[in-house]
């Protein structure tokens, strides 16, 4: 009877891992087996991280009420204060929740290794930060579009993360090749833990007095809470029937829309005009990668398509902006200048402009044909059909059509012109892609009077356009009066009473008068006004059609339907909102795909969601945020990582003893990669979604600092106080860590130094992330090259081809 070995190829380099004998398993499946354990590994961290850092956002979001005197009746008002000072936050829990794992990684692999310092643990804490430094900022460089640029905000506050960031590694090789060579002293280690609080004590320094960043109440120096920055109270805002109303008017307010994605689309917007946190763009991030429930509402095929009627709006004359953070300006915009123009037979030739608005950095191809009415093509027009062209920054082109002049006398005749764009390309066609061109056969000035004898809106339209046309001749340049008056609608009360004047230029066939509706939110019956046109210059003459009725109809309908939508908004917001979660929402999200949302759902969202069901609904058990403000879920959370950060170390070690590969180099490649791949895809969202660069790289340096600080600083003093118990010293061999820990500072520094060139030279814009597009490319890439340069260099010393300290 035989026995299986317990001693085989690797099977020494775990603490816990294999459970099993693998000893009869060929080495290449194993190998492969590890692999996809550890890529697996990866996503559940990215789960438990995720809910990791919903708890840091609740539990840094806490508000508190203070009442300061003031010359009020009451003699004080109330103020509401933020517990947590941003900075602070940032660089203790939210940095703590992005470096979880790299700091529990390398407690656990002192802790189990019988307190000997480990290859894994540290050369990862290294490899991660170059990574997030060199990498994250190349990508956030190179992701802005070249016609923006983003400067980070609080520059005091940074430069003292990326000094320390430096100090730290720059301490590291004081500590290992310098003062005491392959060994840690106790007082080092206290010193290198100590390190993180000074470094939190000056940044808050710096933060609070010496720049005025944060909102401060002038008279007692506390940090207020605005609209503007309350980052970490995601997507609280309840929705604005203003902006409804005002979406509905930009959609022509039209009771027919599908209410919930009118609601989802405000939602989209509405979320998307707020400031966001770190922890917001990360645990976006993790979702993201995860197949977790988004904090962002996505949009269906109908809502995009609502979106570009928007966007059509908003570029066409919009006097408001609350889009414009979204895809706004993103396609240009083709319409034709006018949706009418009239020619006078004799003239011969008829001028149609076309105007390009919205996005001018793209060349635009498209095409301009005329199509018949009662005028036909080469009797009484030239046709044309052409290909035209926008080139980068050009607004307008016009176009000539020849007009045929027969001298025989016939009425008045119409043709269009009309507005194609080729495929691919990034633009879409205004509110006038069609112009209705009339030959006039006289000379005379033209008849004047309105469209129809009554026109409608609704109470809510806010302005009512009555339409005035102009017949049976175009010549000159006239000017109508007109003036309005009571029926059952009360001017000034209902609508305002008003008068003016409207101007047809020549050729002209259209006007619109604009009278302001009133909108009380009262229950009113349909009421009535008149419009009068009272007289008419040029030799003009006014029609039969001289006075009009316009009827304001009662809005409780369209009131009802938005309140329907206000409240459907809500409940998408609500969805967003981290930390508000209860056990039922949390098992429902974790074992539906998508959180449940199945229309926005994709087959990759099925995929993902396959690959992590076990997961999700393991880690579903963990006390939601909303208990005990936050630190339950907390504390359960970070015990969920340090047991996940145990597994993927075995299963790092085994699988690059399986391949041949050096603990190190596997350190600073697969697992730095895995646990700093969260951090890239937030930090380039942040750096295209935020105004500032703060949140995409204002927070790498203080994360950098805090890996050393804390991460290395707590395994190292509970090693190092093991050890000298003992009477002994805590060895750590320098060799490939302080090598590796030299090729990085040195690229740290020529990083930090390329970032501060891009703010002050104003070939890079003037600003650390984005501007001209070669410059930022070439910057960018330097900073990716950097990090190859680090990983190659780093592991040809590993395996001996260069020589260390």
């Amino acid at each position: 009877m035989s026995t299986c070995p317990t001693s085989y190829t690797c099977s020494d380099e775990g603490l816990l891992l294999p459970i099993v004998s693998e000893a009869t398993w060929p080495n290449a499946a194993r190998a492969t087996i590890y692999l996809v354990g550890l890529l697996w590994s990866f996503m559940a961290i990215a789960i438990i991280a995720d809910i990791f850092m919903s708890a840091i956002s609740t539990i840094t979001s806490f508000t508190q009420e203070v009442k300061i005197p003031d010359d009020s009746e009451s003699g004080y008002r109330t103020i509401e204060v933020k517990r947590w000072n941003g900075t602070v936050a940032n660089l203790t829990l939210m940095a703590l929740g992005s470096s979880a794992p790299e700091i529990l990684l390398s407690m656990i692999e002192i802790v189990f290794n019988d307190f000997k310092s480990g290859e894994l643990g540290p050369s990862t804490v290294v490899g991660s930060a170059a990574f997030n430094l060199m990498v994250i900022c190349g990508v956030c460089v190179i992701g802005i579009p070249s016609t923006e640029t983003r400067r980070i905000k609080k520059m005091k506050v940074f430069a003292i993360t990326a000094v320390s960031s430096v100090f730290a590694y720059v301490w590291l090789i004081i500590i290992l090749v310098v003062n005491t060579p392959d060994f840690v002293d106790l007082w080092e280690a206290i010193v290198t833990l100590l390190f993180f609080p000074i470094l939190v004590i000056f940044a808050y320094i710096l933060d609070k007095d010496y720049f005025g960043s944060a909102t401060v109440d002038d008279e007692t120096g506390l940090e207020v809470v605005t609209m503007a920055d309350r980052d970490n109270l995601l997507s609280q805002d309840q929705a604005d029937k203003q902006v409804i109303v005002e979406m509905l008017r930009r959609l022509k307010s039209n009771p027919d829309a599908d209410e919930k994605e009118v609601a989802r689309l405000t939602a989209h917007l509405m979320e998307q005009n707020q400031p966001h946190s770190r922890a917001w763009y990360r645990i976006n991030a993790l979702r993201t990668l995860t197949g977790g429930t988004t904090l962002t509402t996505p949009l269906t095929e109908k809502s995009s398509e609502l979106l570009e009627t928007l966007l059509i709006a908003e570029e066409a004359g919009g006097d408001t902006d609350f889009v414009h953070l979204s895809e706004g300006g993103k396609k240009a915009i083709l319409e034709f200048e006018s949706p009418s123009t009239a020619v006078i037979e004799k003239e011969g030739r008829v001028r149609v402009n076309i105007l390009r608005h919205g996005n001018l950095d793209r060349r635009v191809i498209f095409r301009l044909e005329t199509i018949d009415g009662t005028a036909e093509a080469s009797s009484d027009y030239k046709p044309v059909k052409k290909t035209m062209v926008f080139e980068p920054k050009e607004t307008l082109l016009y176009v000539d059509i020849e007009i045929i002049d027969d001298n025989v006398w016939e009425p008045d005749e119409v043709f269009f012109v009309r507005l194609t764009i080729e495929p691919n390309q990034l633009a879409v066609l205004g509110k006038h892609p069609v112009s209705q061109v009339t030959i006039l056969n006289d000379d005379v000035p033209g008849t004047i009077q309105f469209a129809n004898p009554s026109f409608l809106f609704k109470e809510s339209v806010g302005c009512a356009q009555v339409k005035v046309d102009r017949a049976n001749g175009c010549d000159g340049r006239i000017v109508a009066k007109w003036k309005t008056k009571d029926i059952t609608a009360v001017g000034g009360r209902d609508y305002e009473n008003t008068s003016g004047e409207i101007v047809f230029e020549h050729g002209e066939l259209t006007k619109m008068i604009e009278i302001n509706v009133k909108d009380d939110l009262e229950f009113e019956k349909d009421e009535n006004f008149e419009v009068d046109l009272v007289e008419v210059d040029g030799g003009a003459k006014l029609g039969k059609l001289k006075r009009c009725v316009v009827t304001i109809v009662n809005d409780d309908e369209f009131t009802g339907f938005v309140n329907r939508i206000a409240d459907l908004t809500n409940a998408n917001l609500d969805a967003l909102r981290v930390g508000k979660q209860s056990w039922a929402n949390q098992f429902r999200e974790a074992l539906n795909v998508n959180g449940g949302d199945l229309e926005t759902a994709t087959a990759f969202s099925y995929l993902l969601h396959f690959m992590t069901f076990g997961f999700k609904s393991i880690f579903a058990l963990i006390p939601p945020p909303s208990i005990w403000g936050g630190w339950l879920c907390f504390i359960v959370s970070l015990i969920f990582i340090g047991l996940l950060t145990a597994v993927v170390a075995d299963l790092a070690n085994i699988f690059g003893c399986l391949i041949g590969l050096e603990s190190e180099v596997t350190a600073i490649t697969f697992v730095a990669l895995g646990t700093s791949l969260p951090d890239l895809f937030a930090s380039k969202t942040a750096a295209t979604m935020e105004k500032h660069a703060d949140s995409a790289i204002g927070n790498v340096t203080g994360s950098n600092s805090v890996n050393v600080f804390l991460g290395l600083g707590m395994a190292w003093v509970v090693a190092s106080g093991y050890w000298t118990s003992k009477g002994v010293s805590f060895e750590v061999p320098a060799g490939s860590l302080g090598f590796s820990v030299v090729i990085f500072t040195v690229l740290a520094v020529l990083t930090l130094i390329l970032i501060v060139i891009r703010r002050y030279v104003g070939l890079f814009g003037n600003a650390e992330l984005g501007g001209p597009k070669i410059p930022k490319i070439i910057s960018g890439g330097c900073m990716i090259i950097f990090w190859f340069v680090y990983v190659l260099v780093a592991s040809l010393q590993t395996y001996g081809y260069i020589e260390s300290f």
